[in-house]
């Protein structure tokens, strides 16, 4: 993800209305809600590389438990040493041993270790494309759409990221295999697809998406990749910003869509748990995802200032819903867009870098004020 526009409060004032108005009269209607915890309090960071497993345990085991964490979203993506297409692995993936280390440290202190691959979108980053479009470039959405030697936004392209081809025939037999190895690696009960800022899908030159329903096509891929994991009782986690209206929302494209997905979000399964990700401000689309059925985690990043007033919208949210949807809000999970070597360095002052640490700063304070 990349930092979002600055968003204007009062092209949201209809959306905070209704979500605020409903949740907050739930109380009034049913004259109950419950006072149990929240079941997720989480934190996204990159795997960590090979040669800083023995310290990100250590961080796992003290600092992360201390704190109240209980939910490790790994993005793991292609830095493991998959078996099943070895073609597509980094040059630096974790073994299988170190992964069961990881694995062993969360059993031990009942944390949920989940970890991510990136399906549809995010196949590219920069001027590179994913190791899955490398190793299959026949997967790729918009073959004419080259990577520039150096990379630049706006681009003529509209280029940010790469997609895949969700019609391609031979995808998911390649992308399903690499998740079952993962799953089954890291003894997991949930999956993180990823799915966010989706730019490029059914493009008038694929010659298998071009004329689809943006949002039918969208809201197909998730529900296949839900149908799968289905088949082994594992659940699935998306980022949320694909199934938001940018334009009514005025979240724009970035924490929302501004190619027509939005519509998706009635039409994917009500079990896939949805990560709503906001960094400029404190949106109440927690509610709005709720409100429609979906059970939903708060996802803030380097700003304490509003992940303390996110803190404060979902206590208020959880607080005077009515017991069918104060269950819906699941909790929160920081999010880190720096290695987990950077974090830890920023976390344990061996770096003191003012612009970056405000994540941490973040962390801190999820930490201790969320329960």
């Amino acid at each position: 993800m990349i930092i979002p526009r600055s968003i204007e409060f009062e092209n949201i004032t209809r959306l905070c209305a209704l979500t605020l108005i409903l949740t907050l009269t739930s109380q009034c209607i049913t004259g109950q809600h419950s006072d149990a915890p929240f079941a997720v309090k989480g934190l996204c960071i990159a795997a960590p590389a090979p040669q800083e497993i023995d310290r990100f345990i250590h961080f796992m085991e003290n600092d992360f438990v201390e704190n109240g964490f209980n939910t490790l979203i790994l993005r793991v993506e292609y830095n493991y040493e998959y078996q099943s297409y070895p073609q597509v692995r980094s040059d630096n993936p974790l073994t299988r041993d170190q992964v069961k280390k990881l694995v062993k440290a969360a059993q031990d202190h009942k944390i949920d270790l989940i970890p991510q691959v990136n399906l549809l979108g995010h196949q590219s980053w920069a001027s590179k494309e994913s190791n899955l479009l490398r190793e299959f470039p026949e997967f790729d959405e918009t073959p004419h759409v080259e990577l520039p030697e150096k990379y630049e936004w706006p681009n003529k392209d509209g280029l940010y990221c790469k997609s895949y081809c969700p019609l391609h025939p031979d995808l998911h037999g390649v992308v399903f295999a690499l998740v079952d190895e993962i799953m089954e690696v890291f003894e997991a009960t949930s999956f993180h697809a990823g799915m966010d800022e989706v730019f490029y899908i059914a493009d008038d030159q694929c010659p298998r998406c071009a004329g689809k329903d943006k949002a039918r096509l969208f809201a197909d891929e998730v529900t296949k990749i839900n149908d799968h994991l289905k088949q082994r009782n594992w659940k699935l986690w998306i980022w949320g910003d694909r199934l938001l209206d940018g334009e009514t929302t005025g979240l724009g494209m970035w924490e929302a869509s501004d190619n027509e997905t939005y519509a998706a979000v009635d039409w994917i399964p009500k079990d896939v748990i949805i990560c709503d990700w906001h960094y400029e401000n404190s949106t109440p689309t927690a509610a709005y995802f709720a409100l429609k059925g979906f059970n939903v985690v708060t996802c803030p990043w380097n700003k304490p200032q509003i992940t303390a007033q996110q803190i404060d919208l979902m206590n208020t949210f959880k607080k005077n819903a009515n017991n069918s949807i104060e269950s819906r809000y699941l909790g929160m999970v920081q999010t880190v867009w720096t290695s987990a070597s950077s974090f830890l360095d920023l976390y344990y002052e061996k770096v003191i870098d003012e612009k970056a640490k405000g994540q941490v700063d973040s962390f801190n304070i999820l930490g201790e004020r969320f329960n």
